[in-house]
């Protein structure tokens, strides 16, 4: 069978050889899709970001059995301030990744750690202990002000590769996520989205995603919280867009209202509409509407289906777009953005393995 393979860099100047491969690939086969090249499964995807308690064994011990698309193992925010509990949380982590085979943990790409941020006493052995975790390929930073905590963060990690305390040669660059927590995170997000370690990616990590940490935001703003979230329209939009420029994921906030999970939904659905790719969790239960909010519905996959099929026939036919009908009557002109915005509609999908309908 072949795969279904989407080109995101169709343009007219390309359409010939783009609508030969949708009508080869796309439709010829009626969306069959070859496990051996389809698109990365579910695993791939980064929606839901669930934190677990490090200075909890029960929550540690848990942990193994949730369904987050990445689990933070937190040393900073939910452990105590003093101290014995950095230290003792951060033991027990170590102890208890290390204590499991391969086979009994998650994938490393679904593993991170929370480490406490460069201006505490415990950063830099969080970072060092982290470092020589295998399992672990990805740190969260939080409090990251500027370009130059990413420098101090590049720093301690270089300094751990290097050192001799990582047993075995790491393959791929250990991913950094940058917590955007304060007016100045804000009013520096762009050299803090643009920054690259200068001891390269292999030895000082990579930057892969800009999170949004409202609730620190909101007490260094003095912004008030209200359950519209109007008044956080703005710095999440920013932050959403500049992650875009950068190829980076975008985090949204954490819904610290866990038990009503309505109005969990409603606001995945307002950060995804907004451009985040996924969003953080404090609570379990809130995993599963977070990774079902956080993928196409049912009627966009449709509508990109169309759009994608009736668009092939349009080049055929050498026109560049066409009229389609839309659901709450009239009819929407489609045209090359509004395709690239399908495609990216039926990548998500088939990654979270969802049905592709047949169209005509």
């Amino acid at each position: 069978m072949l795969s279904l393979r989407i080109s995101l860099t169709a343009t007219f100047s390309a359409k010939n050889s783009y609508y030969r491969l949708v009508k080869e690939q796309l439709y010829a086969r009626r969306y069959s899709v070859s496990p051996a090249v389809a698109p990365a499964p579910s695993s791939a995807l980064r929606r839901s970001w669930l934190y677990v308690p490090s200075s909890s064994d029960k929550m540690l011990r848990k942990s193994l059995g949730n369904d987050s698309d990445l689990i933070i193992y937190d040393l900073e925010d939910s452990v105590p301030p003093s101290a014995s509990d950095k230290h003792s949380a951060r033991r027990r982590l170590v102890d208890f990744l290390g204590s499991k085979a391969a086979d009994e943990l998650p994938h490393p790409d679904r593993l991170s750690v929370r480490v406490n941020s460069v201006t505490t006493p415990f950063f830099s052995e969080d970072i060092s202990q982290a470092v020589q975790l295998q399992p672990i390929h990805t740190l969260v930073l939080p409090k990251i002000h500027s370009a130059k905590d990413l420098d101090a963060v590049s720093l301690e990690i270089y300094s751990t590769l290097r050192s001799g305390a990582v047993s075995q040669d790491r393959h791929k660059p250990i991913k950094l996520v940058a917590s955007i927590e304060s007016a100045k995170a804000l009013y520096n997000i762009g050299e803090i989205a643009a920054w690259q370690s200068s001891f390269g990616s292999m030895f000082g990590g990579q930057l892969a995603a800009l999170l949004f940490a409202a609730e620190d935001y909101c007490a260094d703003t003095s912004i008030i919280r209200t359950p519209s979230r109007q008044e956080l329209l703005y710095t999440r939009s920013k932050i959403a867009v500049v992650a875009k420029v950068f190829k980076l994921d975008a985090i949204d906030m954490v819904c610290v209202n866990y038990r009503d999970l309505e109005y969990l939904k409603d606001e995945c659905a307002d950060g995804r509409r907004l451009g985040y790719t996924g969003k953080q969790a404090i609570h379990p239960n809130q995993v599963d509407v977070i990774q079902s909010t956080f993928v196409p519905s049912p009627q966009e996959i449709l509508r990109a289906a169309r759009i994608l099929r009736q668009m092939e026939k349009a080049y055929g036919e050498q026109k560049g777009a066409f009229g389609l009908a839309a659901d709450g009557g009239g009819t929407e002109m489609i045209d090359a953005p509004m395709l690239k915005q399908a495609e990216n509609i039926i990548r998500l999908a088939m990654a979270a393995n969802l049905e592709i309908p047949k169209v005509d």
